[in-house]
């Protein structure tokens, strides 16, 4: 048996449409984003999902409530699931950490982490999901650093690739755990 996984980033924000990396600030969604929270819901309501996981961030919370608020569907948020945490730089536009984001594989960002610290956060998450949630299908809603994470550590595409290209938005990828 596996854990279906079923991986959806948050909507858009207010910060992704002003070019800015929030990181551990709460964002907020965007009217679009809003929009395309509900058509999340639509689409993965009847999609034989078990749970829900989302990230405790305040736009990706939004997100959640906003696609399975009384589907019945339970909804846990797990800290782990936060996007990278670049510390003094939450906030700064994506053009300025874009350049520097190789940087920050094994350093920590000044007052954050690391991306592999976000990987290993990441990883933590998904064990317990394979440990406890064998056999289910399950929706995780997060960030682009969980993106990346599934990708080295389901995909096996090294982190070092992931962390400079570019996170290129669409309804939800499919893992199995």
């Amino acid at each position: 048996m596996a854990v279906q996984l079923v991986y959806e980033t948050h909507s858009i924000t207010v910060d992704n449409e002003r070019g800015v990396a929030t990181g551990w600030l709460p964002g907020q969604l965007s009217a679009r984003g809003r929009e395309l929270a509900a058509e999340l819901g639509r689409r993965r309501r009847s999609d034989g999902i078990s749970a829900v996981f989302v990230s405790d961030l305040t736009r990706a919370l939004e997100t959640a409530a906003i696609a399975f608020e009384g589907s019945g569907i339970p909804v846990y948020i797990d800290s782990r699931l936060r996007e990278c945490d670049f510390g003094e730089r939450n906030g700064t536009p994506i053009a300025v950490l874009e350049p520097q984001r190789r940087n920050h594989l094994d350093v920590p960002w000044p007052g954050g982490e690391s991306y592999r610290q976000a990987v290993g956060r990441t990883g933590a998450f998904l064990a317990d999901l394979a440990r406890d949630w064998d056999g289910r299908r399950v929706l995780v809603i997060a960030h682009a650093a969980q993106r990346r994470a599934l990708q080295h550590i389901v995909d096996g595409i090294p982190l070092e690739d992931l962390v400079e290209a570019p996170f290129d938005w669409r309804e939800g990828w499919e893992y199995r755990l």
